[in-house]
């Protein structure tokens, strides 16, 4: 999934809102190499939980091209984009190991994999479920993969098991 082209560069842009997927569409129909980190989420919504899966960094996609060649004016230009990120007139580019190791993070759709590097002791927030948004602490991981978690309910704690994927590092 790693972008190889001589020249190429990743750069961040700015979407105007809710137009993610109108801005991805629009790029990757110019040619451009785009990259929009996704993650799956639980929210409350009219007393129930509705999941969702949403851009892990909110009003923003990557893209990769030559910015040699002058092509950011076209993405400046793209349907659903706002502006390149700047620091003075042309956009700056994200270091190519940061998107790298983004990338190694995600399964082929862009979905962000959790990390299967938890231990007892850590602090994990919970992404999904009645709990979401909850912070707990590892108690115990069980051979069938399932993570028993300590929530801080009312003063005490209360043991509860979540598949590993609900989790995210704190």
């Amino acid at each position: 999934m790693a972008f190889d082209i001589d020249g190429a560069s990743w750069f961040l842009a700015q979407l105007k809102p809710n137009s993610a997927t109108i801005a991805e569409r629009n790029l990757k129909r110019q040619g451009f190499e785009t990259f929009l980190p996704l993650e799956e989420t639980t929210r409350a919504r009219g007393g129930r939980f509705v999941s969702a899966t949403r851009p892990l960094f909110p009003g923003y996609i990557f893209v990769a091209f030559d910015a040699a060649r002058g092509f950011w004016r076209s993405v400046n230009a793209t349907r659903g984009v706002t502006r390149l990120v700047s620091f003075g007139q042309a956009p700056a580019a994200v270091p190519q190991e940061l998107v790298a190791q983004l990338m190694a993070r995600c399964d082929g759709a862009g979905k962000l994999v959790p990390r299967a590097e938890l231990a007892p002791g850590d602090r994990v927030e919970l992404t999904r479920g009645p709990f979401t948004d909850f912070i707990a602490e590892v108690d115990q991981i069980a051979p069938d993969l399932r993570v028993w978690v300590l929530l801080d309910i009312m003063g005490g704690k209360t043991r509860v098991a979540v598949d590993p994927v609900h989790l995210r590092a704190v």
